[in-house]
């Protein structure tokens, strides 16, 4: 295993203790995945756990759907899996993806030096923007990769995005592996912008000049504004089609060897949404995912979410995705809900009543 340093501090959204750049990781080198568990026979789809999650989505109130999907037997289990729902933040594994695939193919590597100035700074969660003084930020490429993916970081993640080519890179590589069922949207500043019903202008980015912005908006272009994101989000993606993704992942057949380690290493690093599918990974359990979480209008949510893999302790991998697109129920529902559906797969006691965790825009 790879042994990434992770100096991390304020994963929640609106911390503004200073971080501690990562020293640069140690050499690569081609590590081998470990091999599946040996599947004696076809494998059908459990029947309580598909029951249970059905159960737990339907009873929901608002737009949501989860999926489980077995990697080494191949079963599907989920309800509205189908429906394309806003990623938010889970959008960054595509973009991490995205920065693999091309140090795979060479044209990049991940201690390349990157410099991160003010005109790159975006909205909401952005620790690293306190780093950003002068004439910039220096780093590297792994510093970002590690910040995005960890801490939803959203100026890293909209760094690599440049780097890599833009969005349209991102949309080349979900194409050129098939991955279906997944869009990319435009980028942190006007994905946000456009759901607010605002213009992006650079100067949002500076202390909490977003948020002042979209305050002076009439209620009613809010409303409309988020109503149109809620329909078709940009960066909307199904359950189902995440879920294949993860698993494809796990075998092995996006990345290289030593590539897939590094992504899956860094998204088991990962401290946001402490009350989510972490709050159901019961010891002996190992997960590695990321979470994403949209705007609120008064009570309305549009995106609220955990994916990732689950490795069970006989080392079977299930891919999970939970994601809400338009709920008005509390936070404390929201990830009651991603709780007991990771709990109806892994028989944990989840903590029911982690509302007091506070996990916004991470």
């Amino acid at each position: 295993m790879i042994g990434w340093s992770l100096l991390i501090a304020g994963c929640g959204a609106g911390a503004g203790s200073a971080l501690i750049p990562a020293p640069p990781p140690a050499p690569l080198v081609s590590i081998p995945l470990p091999p599946p568990p040996v599947q004696t026979r076809p494998s059908l789809p459990p029947r309580a756990l598909q029951a249970r999650v059905a159960e737990l989505v339907r009873a929901f109130p608002g737009k949501a759907g989860a999926a489980i999907r077995s990697v080494d037997d191949g079963w599907v289990v989920g309800q509205g899996g189908d429906l394309s729902l806003p990623q938010q933040s889970v959008s960054k594994l595509w973009v991490a993806m995205t920065v693999l695939a091309q140090r795979d193919a060479g044209r990049l590597k991940l201690d390349d030096p990157v410099l991160v100035s003010r005109d790159d700074l975006t909205l909401f969660h952005q620790p690293i923007a306190s780093l950003v003084k002068g004439e910039g930020y220096r780093t590297t490429l792994s510093g970002l990769l590690t910040r995005a993916l960890t801490q939803s970081d959203n100026t890293a993640n909209d760094r690599l995005l440049t780097y890599v080519g833009g969005p349209t890179a991102v949309r080349r590589f979900l194409a050129s592996k098939e991955l279906t069922g997944i869009r990319f949207g435009p980028g942190e500043r006007l994905l946000q912008s456009g759901t607010a019903g605002l213009t992006w202008n650079q100067s949002m980015a500076l202390g909490r000049g977003f948020e002042a912005a979209r305050a002076r908006l009439a209620p009613a272009v809010r409303q409309a504004a988020l109503q149109r994101y809620i329909d078709n989000p940009p960066d909307g993606a199904s359950p189902n089609g995440i879920t294949a993704a993860l698993a494809r992942l796990a075998r092995g057949e996006l990345l290289t060897e030593t590539s897939t380690r590094i992504l899956l290493d860094t998204m088991a690093a990962s401290r946001t949404g402490h009350a989510r599918l972490r709050a159901a990974t019961p010891t002996g359990w190992q997960l590695a995912h990321k979470t994403g979480t949209g705007q609120e209008l008064g009570r309305r949510n549009a995106g609220f979410n955990d994916v990732g893999l689950l490795t069970a302790p006989d080392g079977r991998r299930y891919a999970i995705a939970v994601m809400i697109g338009d709920t008005t129920a509390p936070m404390r529902d929201r990830q009651k809900l991603i709780q007991d559906v990771c709990a109806a797969l892994t028989g944990a006691q989840p903590r029911g009543g982690a509302a007091e965790v506070d996990e916004r825009l991470e």
